[in-house]
């Protein structure tokens, strides 16, 4: 089993410890991860903004980087809807034009192999117990690509379900948008944020310590909103969830204490 690292922008960007938690818990399961340097964007800002042209380069490229693999991993429903979804109609488009059929080509060569995190470990590795401990309170909010594009049902439940430690509790409104939809967090902001304090809000109502997504885009929106409102519910990925287990976490405590000397 070839398995390659899709990371994404987000994650390579702002949240690499995301990145390394995947590999960290992949490793762990046995499985041998590669991450081929040449990979970039999947496309999706430009194509949700109406540029199909300019996303094309980026199918062939995204095609091109994982050609050798048998399995794409990304920790972001969003990303892998992205090729799941949207590969195919952007194939199919160039050529209905006339283009030819090299697109289409290579959408079909990418979306068989591309598995949102969740999902690989369900469905690929047939795990629920992953050996993970998170000794917190944790709500978790399903993201709209995860939920209605990938169609995860309960994967992240089910996961977080057997983390030793970790008690889940039910998010009111779960199914909500949290109001960040990428480029519609720009050209909507207002909206945007009125749907993300009452996504906040209904966090709080929790009482949990921490609430987690399968997506870091969705995260920033959600973390972000709650700092603003001085709510003291942190932002978690699921992937650093399940790659935590009692070793690290004593590790992190023995370090912690020994700063504090």
């Amino acid at each position: 089993m070839r398995v390659a690292l899709f990371v994404t922008c987000v994650n390579d960007t702002l949240f690499p410890r995301t990145g390394q938690a995947v590999v960290t818990l992949l490793e762990r399961l046995g499985v041998e991860v590669d991450f081929p340097p040449a990979q970039t964007c999947c496309g999706q800002p430009q194509f949700n903004t109406g540029y199909r042209h300019e996303t094309e380069p980026l199918v062939r490229r995204y095609a091109a980087a994982f050609r050798d693999y048998d399995y794409v991993v990304t920790p972001s429903g969003s990303c892998a809807a992205m090729v799941r979804d949207n590969y195919p109609r952007i194939g199919a488009k160039s050529a209905a034009e006339g283009r030819g059929q090299e697109l289409a080509e290579a959408a079909a060569s990418a979306v068989p192999k591309t598995y949102e995190l969740t999902e690989f470990l369900v469905d690929v590795l047939k795990v629920t117990d992953v050996g993970a401990y998170y000794p917190h309170t944790v709500t978790y909010h399903p993201t709209c690509h995860g939920l209605r594009m990938l169609g995860l049902g309960d994967r992240p439940r089910r996961l977080l379900e057997h983390v030793k430690g970790l008690e889940l509790r039910e998010l009111p409104g779960a199914e909500e948008c949290c109001g960040f939809g990428g480029t519609f967090a720009v050209k909507n902001a207002a909206v945007s944020a009125a749907m993300g304090a009452d996504k906040a809000r209904n966090i709080g109502a929790t009482g949990a310590e921490a609430v987690c997504t399968v997506d870091n885009s969705c995260q920033l929106h959600i973390g972000g909103t709650l700092a603003r409102l001085g709510s003291p519910v942190r932002p978690v990925h699921i992937a650093e969830i399940l790659a935590s287990t009692e070793a690290s976490a004593g590790s992190g405590r023995a370090v912690r204490e020994e700063n504090a000397r």
